[in-house]
């Protein structure tokens, strides 16, 4: 006799489907980013980070199993709470090129996500620029955009340099990078992310690429690349091919901590040791979670790092423009100010497009309350069923 088997129920098997599907579509198209990157990979095995071939924390990863890791991406694929996308309109304050041109030194400006562009001595230098409606190696899935740039990539003015964490998708942007690379001097980077820029077709001489503490000074500006604990890599078979680090930007008597991506280490303190006190520090609030400490930090994560720079103003980065994480999109603004407020820390939020000024940072509006307000209007959701 053959025993019959039962068969799957329709929602298991439609569960399966889509993480077949879901799991299928990742891999080839990071598969084809893989192959449309050619990474050169450069002989960097001098650096105190690489080991057999492959850049590496102080601190080992811990690992995660495959348990783990098919479990965080079961919740991400099927458990997402719809409270990860904001579904009223973020604030944008849109920026022209005149205003650009005619803001003070010293000024800073949020376009999203991890890209801040600043103005030192005349010029501008961006962070990760990531202009893409979606933080993916295709632009048919992915995280999209909450929000649009506060000015066009085209209409931004002629850029001293490009500052980079590392090559993920979120902080990489590969047509925003050809496209700033004909009216940009100077691409900064991690060792190997350079490589990533030259076979993209960048101007090899326009690329410099350090190794933590190591940096270089333009036009009386100090910039150095710092430690970070994260990981890289934008194909399946190229992780930690190359370095991820955070910036410290040293303009006269103003100092500036880029964090890039990180998860909370002892480097903090040593960074804060050698170039602190800093007048602001950027740092990653958002896209975390409790499986994930390693690589990414919670508030009171945040909180402490800038301590431990020995920071005057904080302004949370690397949240408000893509859905990373399970938690609520505004939940990282709201544990940060919290959290900043016990411990007296003066908190920098401000809205996309506005104006920081680096020299006398003011405490901006909550706006995300607002955006949270709308989110619960009745108004508004009728609006959204509607469409």
């Amino acid at each position: 006799m053959h025993r019959r088997t039962r068969p799957f129920s329709p929602g298991f098997q439609w569960v399966r489907r889509v993480l077949l599907l879901s799991g299928a579509l990742l891999v080839t198209a990071c598969l084809l980013s893989a192959a449309k990157t050619n990474l050169p990979v450069a002989g960097y095995a001098n650096s105190p980070q690489a080991a057999d071939g492959r850049f590496r924390n102080p601190a080992p990863k811990p690992a995660d199993g495959l348990a783990k890791t098919l479990g965080i991406l079961w919740n991400v694929l099927l458990n997402k709470p719809k409270t990860t996308v904001p579904t009223a309109p973020i604030p944008v304050d849109t920026l022209t090129r005149a205003e650009l041109e005619a803001a003070p030194d010293r000024s800073l400006f949020r376009l999203g996500h991890s890209t801040m562009l600043i103005k030192l001595r005349g010029d501008f230098w961006i962070t990760d620029p990531v202009f893409a409606e979606r933080a993916s190696p295709v632009q048919w899935m992915g995280p999209k955009r909450f929000h649009a740039p506060p000015i066009a990539l085209a209409d931004l003015p002629p850029l001293r340099g490009v500052l980079l964490s590392h090559d993920h998708y979120d902080h990489l942007d590969r047509d925003t990078v050809l496209a700033l690379a004909k009216t940009t001097d100077v691409f900064l980077t991690p060792l190997g992310v350079g490589d990533r820029l030259i076979a993209w077709g960048v101007d090899a001489s326009k690329v410099r690429q350090f190794d933590w503490w190591e940096g270089t000074t333009i036009d009386g500006i100090q910039f150095t690349a710092t430690p970070a604990q994260h990981f890289s890599g934008r194909g399946v078979f190229d992780g930690n091919k190359t370095l991820w680090a955070s910036w410290v930007i040293v303009d006269g008597d103003t100092r500036l901590f880029f964090s890039g991506d990180t998860g909370y280490f002892d480097g903090f303190k040593e960074i804060g040791r050698r170039f602190g006190p800093f007048d602001v520090t950027m740092i990653e609030t958002g896209a975390y979670d409790a499986q994930w400490p390693y690589v990414h930090m919670q508030p009171e994560h945040t909180v402490q790092a800038h301590e431990d720079l020995r920071g005057r103003w904080l302004m949370p980065v690397h949240n408000g423009t893509f859905d990373l994480a399970m938690h609520s999109w505004h939940e990282p603004f709201e544990r940060v100010l919290a959290l900043s407020e016990a411990r007296g820390i003066p908190l920098a939020t401000p809205r996309m497009g506005e104006r920081l000024d680096l020299s006398a940072p003011r405490v901006a509006t909550r706006w995300w309350r607002d955006v949270e307000a709308a989110n619960a209007s009745p108004a508004v959701i009728a609006v959204g069923e509607q469409g």
